[in-house]
């Protein structure tokens, strides 16, 4: 017999199997013995008790019967067959992955266009970015196998159910190596350091059934006939032509955005978030999160969610990587963009936040002293914030940055506290690099957070800017019905870069709709 039963526990209870077993039996009433084992189907923490953290487990016991175990296969891939329709997909991050498993289910070939390089070879760029401060403009946090999300913590939280099925894309992930793990927490997280291997173990899968991923494959221009996508031309001078494309370049493919513009290919400006990365000792969000003075072992470092409206603008936390680092994501020389990343035992001494201000169109306008809205309006605002951090860090991707109480009061630190981020920190008034209505905006909602979460306000936490990569500053159109582009009857924009996602699992489904959709008008 099999029966799901909801247990409340403490977190020693919580792991400890044979307590856990004698909770079953407990519960459903049996002798301890003829509870054979179990498996977890939903686990979170509940930390709102001050004396208190308790471990809510949903699970599948099995009473007098053999334990089934968790199929780590769910979708059975099958070798292309020869003449199959292919599609070109633009951007090997989790969009264009995702839609490119998706396709080959469906018996369609996947050809990935990517500007990066493969995993391994991204890890070597990224070190020279991190000791020498030289960036490769092709292949960096945001550009290469994986797209942003490899190499930036592996968080596989949504809220978007509506996009597809949430619970295929954790399948997935787990088929391809990912901890069993990710399939029952409540806020489920691979890792930097374990996402390279599953990336590449996608990629292989695809190579094998007959798609074909090209790295170090820039796209640089379109050619367009008769309402259609014709063709790709690549940096290489190649022409590349398939049934249909996927536009999943990520969000930081300004180039891209460009060259759409000039083609006069519709694209809208699109309102994003912006501001900077805060970091304190992982110790201080602990003892406000769990209401203790020390974690204990068997309790994950704590994380926390924040937002507040400031003057009707609102102020929210972003991405947020207990135990992390922060790294960074810029795409070119003179920008500087700060993200966060965890490897996947959280076990660093720091705890990182994005913390960003909504930015709309009418700021960017008083922000450039313009009239007109523009495209490319909030993608500019963004870049020209990038560069003022740049300058005022001093170059080679030190970062400007500023103790919270010090910033708050604005006065400039006479010192900085040791930092996960490894280009190093330059003491600086941030406002020379935040407008005005951004740094207005941060300094009474962090006030307003240290009152919500002691220990929160301090002038042990450092704020590093820019973190401005929260999301694409450009939408790029699409019908509700066919989910091409209004102007190009094949191109299907994707993603996070196009405006439609906010993360790898969001990304990734909109991937998988997307092949779905393609394979509907390719019958």
């Amino acid at each position: 017999m099999q029966q799901q039963i909801t247990l409340k526990l403490t977190p020693e209870e919580a792991a400890d199997s044979s307590i856990v077993q004698a909770m079953i039996a407990q519960s459903i009433g049996v002798a301890e013995d003829s509870i054979s084992g179990y498996s977890v189907l939903k686990q979170s923490i509940d930390a709102r008790s001050r004396q208190q953290v308790w471990i809510n487990l949903t699970l599948n016991s099995f009473v007098n019967e053999p334990v089934i175990e968790r199929a780590r296969q769910y979708i059975q891939f099958a070798p292309l067959k020869a003449g199959a329709k292919a599609v070109i997909i633009i951007g090997a991050g989790p969009a264009g992955i995702f839609a490119a498993l998706e396709l080959l289910a469906l018996g369609i070939k996947p050809i990935i266009l990517e500007r990066g390089k493969d995993v391994k070879a991204r890890r070597r760029d990224l070190a020279v970015l991190n000791k020498a401060g030289i960036i490769n403009p092709e292949s960096n946090y945001c550009f290469g196998e994986g797209g942003a999300g490899t190499y930036s913590d592996g968080k596989l939280y949504t809220r978007s159910s509506k996009r597809g099925s949430i619970d295929k894309v954790l399948q997935l992930f787990y088929q391809f190596g990912a901890d069993e793990k990710i399939l029952f927490q409540s806020h489920p997280h691979i890792g930097t350091n374990k996402l390279p291997q599953i990336i590449s173990a996608m990629r292989t899968e695809i190579i094998a059934l007959g798609g074909e991923v090209h790295f170090d494959t820039k796209v640089t221009d379109i050619i367009v006939q008769n309402n259609a996508l014709k063709a790709l031309v690549t940096a290489n001078g190649d022409q590349l032509s398939a049934d249909a494309y996927i536009l999943a370049t990520g969000h930081s493919a300004r180039d891209i955005f460009r060259l759409l513009h000039q083609k006069n290919i519709l694209i809208e400006a699109k309102p994003f978030a912006l501001g900077v990365r805060i970091e304190h000792p992982q110790h201080i969000i602990d003892a406000a999160q769990y209401h203790c003075t020390t974690r204990s072992s068997f309790l994950p470092p704590a994380s926390y969610s924040l937002v507040e409206q400031v003057k009707q603008r609102g102020v929210f936390s972003f991405c947020m990587c207990p135990g992390g680092i922060i790294a960074t994501a810029s795409t070119d020389p003179g920008e500087l963009v700060v993200n966060g990343w965890s490897p996947s035992k959280r076990n660093n001494p720091f705890a990182n936040s994005g913390m960003v201000v909504q930015v709309a169109e009418k700021d960017a306008l008083q922000y450039f002293k313009r009239t007109t809205i523009d495209p490319l309006l909030l993608m500019d605002f963004q870049q020209s914030i990038e560069q003022k951090a740049f300058h005022a860090g001093g170059g080679k991707f030190v970062a400007p940055a500023q103790r919270m109480v010090d910033f708050c009061n604005n006065k400039i630190s006479n010192d900085l506290p040791d930092c996960s981020y490894l280009p190093g920190l330059a003491s600086a008034d941030l406002t020379t690099v935040l407008p005005p209505f951004i740094r207005e905006s941060l300094q009474g909602a962090l006030k307003l957070f240290g009152a919500k979460m002691k220990g929160y306000y301090t002038n042990d936490a450092v704020l590093v800017a820019t973190e401005s990569r929260t999301s694409s500053p450009i939408r790029i159109p699409r019908d509700v019905e066919t989910l091409t582009h209004p102007q190009l009857n094949n191109l299907y924009p994707c993603g996070e870069g196009a405006g439609y996602a906010g993360g790898i699992v969001s990304a990734a489904m909109d991937g998988q709709r997307l092949a779905r959709q393609i394979a509907l008008v390719q019958r």
